[in-house]
């Protein structure tokens, strides 16, 4: 769960489910274990968040503003993100951890905005939290036919991956645009 909260996409629909049937029903263990599962997942879903949170807030502005004009990110940029997260952060985190592709990633330009890092692992816990145990649950109940969870959840992935593709090339768009419309340095007249 570490490992995919750090930004590699080790999708939990295949860990959690795993450790519902194998360590807790396999094992003879029962329901109650299964919250200890859920919490195990979502300790490491912190533990990974805070590491690509860390990396996000320590070594996010200083590239960005070095080399931010190659990936079309601005100072400027990451003034507006973090007022968003200001505004908006915690439930994003929150709600997030839900959404393939999205909980992947969502930490680290929570890191490069700079959200507060107590209510950022808060909400990593608490989104996380339900979405482990659902997962774990549903490994429990499926038994050794626990794989069958990503097969049903990997129909989402494809439209979540195209409204994230559509908001990069708006993104992408809108930087372009800005760009042309800056007037050109102009010339002291003699």
């Amino acid at each position: 769960m570490a490992i995919e909260s750090a930004c590699i996409p080790l999708p939990s629909e295949i860990i959690m489910p795993l450790a519902g049937w194998m360590l807790v029903k396999d094992h003879g263990l029962g329901v109650p274990w299964l919250f200890v599962a859920a919490f195990v997942g979502a300790a490491g879903n912190l533990a990974g968040s805070l590491l690509a949170y860390y990396i996000g807030a320590i070594g996010g502005r200083p590239l960005v503003n070095r080399y931010g004009r190659f990936v079309l990110m601005s100072p400027h940029d990451l003034d507006v993100a973090e007022r968003w997260f200001t505004k908006y952060g915690s439930w994003a985190i929150f709600f997030s951890r839900v959404l393939p592709v999205v909980r992947t990633f969502i930490s680290l330009p929570a890191g490069l905005a700079r959200m507060n890092v107590w209510r950022f692992s808060l909400y990593t816990f608490a989104g996380s939290l339900p979405w482990s145990l659902g997962l774990a649950w549903a490994g429990y109940i499926l038994g050794e036919h626990w794989e069958r969870i990503r097969n049903w959840m990997r129909p989402a992935d494809v439209p979540i991956l195209i409204v994230v593709v559509l908001l990069i090339g708006w993104y992408i768009y809108l930087h372009v645009k800005r760009y042309r419309q800056k007037p050109e340095a102009s010339t002291p007249e003699a």
